[in-house]
């Protein structure tokens, strides 16, 4: 088979990882700053990926990662976003999994798997790992923390997918989510603007924030 034809049916877990807060730390911080933080993050998953092959793509600051069972996904991308939260100068992360058939064609993945796993990422909130029943089923048989959210209507996919929150790193409090750059406080820099107020790690985030509070909803 030539490096250009495809084949199908061999089934992956597909993941879909990115930085929530890339844009904002671009617009608030400068492009070198945003290049800066992704290189970091560029880093831990290529660490987290050793021994299991390159990501299949980046797209902007987003990681599309593949690989042969969920068990392994759940072992490898657990890993990564426990040192993404341990990582002081990153955002937080937002990620996918979903398990099923693929089209593979030279180095990348194709199909309706790899559709719902890039909808279901861009559901998912600071922090958030969202991921279908097959996800699921085995993070619980490990003892891990899961959550029903029911079914969702995603785009372009037909019918309902039922959807759940896998808790592979510690869930962060909204409340201390920073809504310009969606870092996690407490932050060592800076502080509480007010009694009442939301986090901010640094003033710029105040400050921009301030101007355009429609800009950075707090829960997302």
């Amino acid at each position: 088979m030539s490096q250009t034809q495809s084949s199908a049916g061999a089934p992956a877990t597909v993941a879909f990882i990115d930085l929530a807060g890339f844009s904002a730390i671009a617009d608030v911080y400068g492009d070198a700053a945003a290049i800066d933080v992704l290189e970091i993050f560029e880093s831990m998953v290529r660490e987290a990926l050793s021994g299991y092959g390159p990501p299949i793509k980046w797209i902007g600051d987003e990681a599309m990662l593949s690989f042969p069972e969920p068990e392994i996904a759940i072992q490898v991308v657990g890993a990564l976003l426990q040192a993404c939260r341990k990582e002081p100068r990153l955002p937080l992360t937002r990620a996918a999994l979903n398990h099923g058939p693929v089209i593979r064609r030279a180095n990348d993945l194709f199909g309706s798997t790899v559709n719902i796993a890039a909808r279901i990422a861009s559901l998912a909130s600071p922090g958030q790992l969202l991921a279908t029943r097959p996800i699921a089923e085995a993070a619980a048989a490990k003892g891990i923390l899961t959550k029903d959210l029911g079914k969702v209507a995603l785009r372009s996919v037909t019918g309902e997918v039922p959807l759940y929150e896998v808790e592979l790193a510690p869930s962060p409090d909204p409340a201390w989510i920073d809504p310009v750059c969606k870092m996690h406080a407490p932050y060592r820099s800076y502080r509480r603007a007010a009694a009442e107020g939301p986090w901010f790690c640094s003033p710029r985030c105040e400050e921009a924030y301030r101007k355009s509070p429609q800009t950075y909803p707090l829960t997302r």
